[in-house]
């Protein structure tokens, strides 16, 4: 009953439950996939006092509400009864997407809805690996492997997982590609890829098969998962319906399981490895400018809602190189937002600002920047590109330092915990502090220098 009134405005302004095609929220935002954009009001949400800004992008009618997105998500499919919806008023309209739009439509359907507990099960890896640099605890204590196996199950089982959500996103039977994901990491599979490596060599039906341990990996399952859903679709024109609920989805696993394993995975892993192959010899190549770019941009990525496009770029560095440098960059690119609120809490001295600048601040240490970049440093312009010069200068820093994290979260105060090696801490844990420091401190510095104009000082005075 709390976000009723401003479920129901949204709604209002959105067009209506019968002009929502879909809709899902990530940590901050409400993503809606309209029938007919035209028929929003993007102008009327803005001057909603709890809306902290619309965007438009990547096909998608993004409301930013912040840390509370989720109970205001229950609301507007309490109020709308879209609840499990996979489509709605199907002749409405269809609006043309670019090929930039529909990858960041499909990456953000897939990865959304596990995204707070893959950053939970990161913060909960990266503690770990603090508690046993420490001394605390060792690989060997039944305390650590209990909490490693809650910590490490998403992220080994993330073929299952991304399964299912990619067969929701595809418009297939989600349980059907889940399936096929767990088909991926089956402990039969994995002991041929262990016996693949040993010199032996198995066939299905003469094919000689290519064995990969897929754990972890994220491209393999989507390409498994989309072809699926487009093989379901083909069986469902021609199968009667009396069987059609246990036969197609019998046809649909008969056929893209194989084909996964002598197929679609091997290329599928072929192409994660060039990427993570691609990037690596960039960042070797030039690391500092790697990293200063990367910690430039981040922010004006995440105003647009494109930061999504990097997400699996990031997993797939986890999943083919056992770490991923992005993730570690990012960390001084939400430290610079952090600084600049931060600097503007220090210098405005106007209520209200000083107030949203003040819970923007730790909202962004916890890895929450949207507030603070709607609220306070991009409405303020120079604070904003004072935390994206700290992002710039930090991002170098860090990626000189060869920072690396191990486990995949969102970039928080909680990422240093992961970029700890289980070596123990290394110069380069220390090189992500002194950039995540910098990138804070400089931000800030800049920000109660020169952050807020003149003009606009006397007049929040």
């Amino acid at each position: 009953m709390k976000y009723q009134a401003l479920a129901q405005d949204i709604l209002r302004h959105v067009g209506g439950r019968e002009n929502i095609h879909s809709l899902v929220h990530c940590a901050t935002r409400l993503r809606f996939k309209l029938n007919d954009s035209q028929l929003a009001d993007a102008e009327s949400l803005k001057a909603n006092p709890d809306v902290i800004m619309v965007v438009e992008s990547g096909g998608q009618f993004q409301v930013v509400i912040g840390s509370h997105v989720q109970d205001v998500y229950a609301a507007i499919c309490q109020e709308a009864g879209l609840n499990d919806v996979k489509r709605v008023a199907a002749t409405q309209r269809k609006e043309k997407q670019t090929l930039a739009a529909a990858f960041i439509d499909v990456v953000s359907g897939i990865f959304t809805p596990f995204l707070g507990v893959m950053a939970a099960c990161g913060i909960l890896k990266g503690a770990l690996a603090l508690c046993q640099a420490a001394g605390w605890l060792t690989e060997s204590s039944g305390t650590w492997r209990i909490l490693f196996a809650a910590a490490d199950a998403l992220f080994y089982f993330l073929p299952v997982v991304l399964g299912y959500t990619a067969g929701k996103k595809f418009g297939g039977n989600p349980f059907v590609t889940m399936i096929i994901g767990g088909a991926l990491v089956h402990p039969t599979m994995l002991a041929a890829f262990q016996a693949a490596a040993t010199g032996e060599t198995a066939t299905f039906l003469g094919v000689p098969v290519i064995f990969i341990n897929y754990a972890s990996s994220v491209i393999p399952v989507i390409c498994s998962a989309w072809f699926c859903c487009w093989l379901e679709r083909q069986c469902d024109k021609i199968m009667p319906s009396a069987v059609k609920s246990f036969l197609t989805p019998l046809i649909c696993l008969a056929v893209t399981v194989p084909l996964t394993f002598l197929a679609l995975g091997p290329l599928a892993t072929t192409l994660s490895q060039l990427l993570a192959d691609g990037f690596q010899f960039v960042y070797q190549a030039a690391p500092w400018l790697a990293g200063g770019l990367l910690g430039a941009v981040w922010q004006v990525c995440v105003i647009f809602g494109v930061h999504w496009g990097l997400i699996p770029l990031m997993m797939n560095n986890m999943a083919m190189l056992g770490h991923d440098p992005m993730l570690a960059i990012l960390l001084p690119a939400v430290f610079g937002q952090v600084g600049a609120a931060l600097g503007v809490f220090l210098k405005t001295r106007d209520a209200r600002l000083k107030t949203l600048a003040g819970s923007s601040a730790i909202s962004g240490v916890f890895g929450i920047t949207e507030p603070a970049v709607y609220g306070v440093t991009l409405p303020c312009r120079r604070p904003f590109i004072f935390g994206c010069v700290g992002g710039a200068l930090g991002g170098a820093v860090v990626a000189l330092s060869h920072s690396q994290v191990y486990s995949f979260g969102l970039a928080s105060v909680f990422t240093l915990a992961q970029i700890i090696p289980a070596s123990g801490i290394d110069n380069s844990v220390w090189g992500a502090v002194a950039g995540t420091a910098l990138s804070l401190i400089l931000a800030c510095l800049l920000t109660v220098v020169a952050g807020l104009p003149q003009p606009q000082r006397a007049d929040l005075g």
